[in-house]
């Protein structure tokens, strides 16, 4: 069941899973076509964990297949008196943090080192740290999509409405957690209709191990995936399909001097896709649905006035189809000049009337053996 918005923005808002279905992942397929019903593509997902309720027991780093470690990426939804209906998502949304009845955010949880507040305002970071995360960790979450952060936070076991003080098992999915500012004396992250707010927890009288929570400061947490495809706009010539989407997840230089050549690793290639840097196409050739083989551009490629460059050149890497077709990526290829060239500028002053000459024989030589190529994504 989708619901479309004016944002340009679906959600998938129900699922069923039959009792009896047994398989434990499955995987999303998405077809979109345009309002004239021309197919654009088909878009798959990664593989979804089926979770048929939240684990009741003990969770143990013996069996990490439910736990959530530091790095990955989670989504928190609250849903107030246990109804689907009064669902909503911590979100972000004109860079500030909501609580959203019709769209969720990804968020990075990182585990932190236990530094006081004062430490934190000092030092101005957060020092991160890998592992599996427990209740009572310093944590920070951060949205995938603006990068906006929230302040450290101690993340708590929820249990019939209290926060846990002294509980410190592995976070399990699905289960529900409080998150408390560290720091404080028993503020926590909040909802209050569409906003987020900061909620003072009562102790508890008897159990000084506990505190009591309201509704909106239970928060559920669930692993999440994302997958981006990106193509160009100007699909008004574009008669195929654009998927299969092809997806750079590597590259490989061998090579240098007068012939570098490059190997982009992925999925998806084809015989039809050439390698682009910036704007000029290089040689490319088809090895595998997983790897293309390209020669690396002469920097002069990129201006006439190359030959004066005393700094690196960043160029983003795409690939572009046949029928032109753009598929960008977030891989950039640049070209760095050596520092030890610099010292032969000196001699210029003296260059006699065939300056010209020598000049562009010391540019050829200084673009054939002084050039390295980098690669960044």
């Amino acid at each position: 069941q989708f619901q479309e918005t004016k944002l340009e923005f679906s959600c998938a808002k129900a699922l069923y899973i039959s009792d009896t279905e047994k398989r434990k992942h499955f995987r999303l397929v998405l077809k979109l076509f345009f309002s004239n019903g021309q197919e654009i593509g088909t878009f798959h997902s990664k593989l979804i964990k089926v979770i048929s309720k939240p684990s009741q027991k003990k969770q143990s780093l013996k069996n990490t297949d439910l736990c959530i470690s530091s790095g990955s990426k989670v989504s928190l939804f609250n849903r107030l008196r246990s109804q689907t209906v009064s669902t909503r998502y911590l979100s972000v949304e004109g860079g500030t943090f909501i609580a959203s009845a019709r769209q969720w955010a990804a968020f990075t949880l990182h585990l932190g080192e236990d530094l006081t507040s004062e430490e934190h305002c000092t030092r101005g970071e957060f020092p991160l740290r890998e592992g599996y995360i427990r209740y009572g960790s310093v944590v920070q979450l951060i949205c995938t999509a603006t990068g906006i952060t929230l302040p450290p936070l101690i993340i708590r076991k929820v249990t019939k409405q209290y926060a846990m003080l002294d509980v410190d098992e592995p976070i399990s999915q699905l289960h529900k957690c409080a998150f408390q500012f560290q720091g404080s004396e028993g503020m926590y992250l909040c909802l209050s209709t569409e906003k987020v707010i900061q909620f003072q927890a009562s102790p508890c009288p008897k159990e000084a191990n506990r505190e009591l929570l309201n509704d909106g400061s239970c928060w559920t947490i669930i692993g999440t995936e994302t997958v981006e495809y990106t193509f160009s706009d100007s699909l008004a010539c574009i008669q195929d399909p654009v998927s299969p989407v092809p997806l750079i997840t590597m590259l490989e230089l061998t090579g240098g001097g007068d012939v570098a050549m490059l190997e982009v690793q992925g999925e998806n290639f084809h015989a039809n896709l050439k390698v682009w840097f910036g704007d000029v196409e290089a040689e490319t050739m088809y090895r595998t649905p997983k790897s293309l083989v390209c020669v690396v551009p002469d920097v002069s490629a990129f201006g006439s006035d190359w030959r004066w460059l005393r700094y690196p050149i960043t160029v983003p890497l795409s690939l572009i189809r046949n029928d032109g077709l753009i598929y960008s990526s977030s891989f950039t290829f640049t070209y760095t000049p050596e520092q030890s060239f610099l010292p032969a500028l000196q001699i210029l002053p003296k260059l006699t009337q065939d300056s010209d000459t020598l000049l562009n024989s010391i540019h050829q030589e200084f673009t054939r053996t002084n050039f390295h190529l980098f690669m960044q994504s």
